[in-house]
């Protein structure tokens, strides 16, 4: 990276920063308690071109780097993993495009979600077919120029408020994984036989839009199919290896505002004449969150790096970045709610939210029983 970009990147980091401390911070309370998906959050993000970070200048970007990215979806979770789940959704939804689309596809797709103009997000999972997405029973039949796509999709983020929705559906449904189409689907809202079931009742990012996704024999042109049929699953899994160091940045990021918070309540809560921070006890919790926080930023590090250089280890490292930044969040907010006491388990003191929102981390973009098994296929085909 040359200085002039390095430079650029350090700006925008800085820029993203303040937006966290001064604009998203004293939100994230109330997007919590209301349950409400943020709209202004969004406008703020359309405003200052954050949405455009993942994205190269060529479609309407700013960046297109993976290393940007994750830093700002790191500083972003610390405040509010909610509002950085946005930003790393806008990507994900964007990144089978990116991967597998053609140059007309690219050029008509991704301005409009590079300016935030159009919200995206990405439809793989099925209520059956989580863990075991080759499992999906979503299919599409092919008449003429269209498609007609017949199933459902469960958890998907993003989805009852996106307009553009990649969607993965079988073109062959007596193959697995070799019978994986994808498709991009634009304006879902205005079309025939498109639904979106909003889900309630999530333990954190209460905030974010989670949504079952219906498709009554939904029409999609044909030149919205990105690759062949068949190239799904590959193209899925590929999409996987670019967003789970993202996952871990905001893993890294929850973790980081959890952190933060109980060093400076250590720093000032007194018990027995001194303030806590004074006893060895919580030093060594303290000293073991801020090991375990920095460990894993270095692994988001890497795997960014991984992903802007194309490199074809990254399956590994990502799965690896994902598991160890999201045991770390859960354990790091898990013990600064320790260090909180009662104060930590009321919802007046933030490291109680953060704690919840760590848990997902630990669940989307692949369990970590699943980075588990990638992780040790790796090392045994070796």
């Amino acid at each position: 990276m040359g200085n002039a970009v390095a430079e650029e990147h350090a700006l925008i980091l800085e820029s993203v920063r303040a937006l966290a401390h001064d604009k998203i911070a004293p939100r994230a309370r109330d997007i919590d308690l209301t349950q409400e998906f943020p709209w202004d959050i969004v406008d703020l993000y359309r405003s200052q071109d954050i949405f455009g970070i993942p994205f190269t200048e060529e479609y309407g970007g700013i960046s297109g780097s993976a290393v940007l990215l994750n830093r700002a979806i790191e500083t972003i979770a610390a405040v509010c993993a909610t509002s950085s789940l946005i930003l790393a959704v806008q990507s994900l939804g964007s990144y089978p495009i990116t991967i597998a689309g053609s140059e007309e596809q690219k050029k008509r797709f991704l301005p409009d979600i590079a300016s935030g103009r159009k919200l995206c997000s990405y439809a793989l999972s099925e209520s059956g077919a989580g863990s075991d997405p080759a499992g999906m029973e979503t299919y599409a039949e092919r008449h003429g120029d269209t498609y007609a796509i017949t199933g459902s999709k469960m958890w998907i983020t993003g989805g009852g408020v996106a307009d553009t929705v990649t969607v993965f559906a079988k073109t062959n449904r007596a193959e697995r994984s070799r019978g994986v189409s994808a498709f991009v689907l634009e304006n879902v809202k205005e079309l025939k036989g498109f639904s979106a079931n909003t889900i309630h009742g999530k333990l954190g990012i209460r905030g974010s839009n989670t949504a079952e996704l219906v498709f009554d024999h939904v029409e999609v042109p044909a030149a919205n199919r990105l690759g062949e049929e068949g190239d799904g699953f590959g193209i899925a899994m590929k999409v996987l290896d670019r967003s789970r160091p993202g996952i871990a940045a905001q893993a890294c990021g929850i973790a980081q505002g959890a952190l933060s918070y109980a060093t400076k309540y250590a720093k000032e809560r007194h018990q027995f004449g001194k303030t806590i921070a004074e006893y060895q006890a919580i030093q060594f919790m303290l000293a073991d969150m801020e090991s375990q926080v920095q460990a894993s930023r270095l692994l988001v590090e890497r795997a960014s790096e991984m992903v802007d250089a194309h490199d074809p280890g990254l399956t590994h490292i990502a799965a690896i970045a994902k598991l160890v930044a999201s045991d770390t969040a859960m354990k790091v907010t898990t013990d600064a709610v320790q260090i909180l006491g009662g104060y930590g388990y009321i919802d007046e003191y933030p490291v109680e939210r953060m704690m919840r929102d760590a848990k997902i981390t630990q669940i989307y973009e692949g369990t970590n029983q699943i980075q588990r098994i990638v992780i040790a296929r790796h090392l045994l085909s070796e």
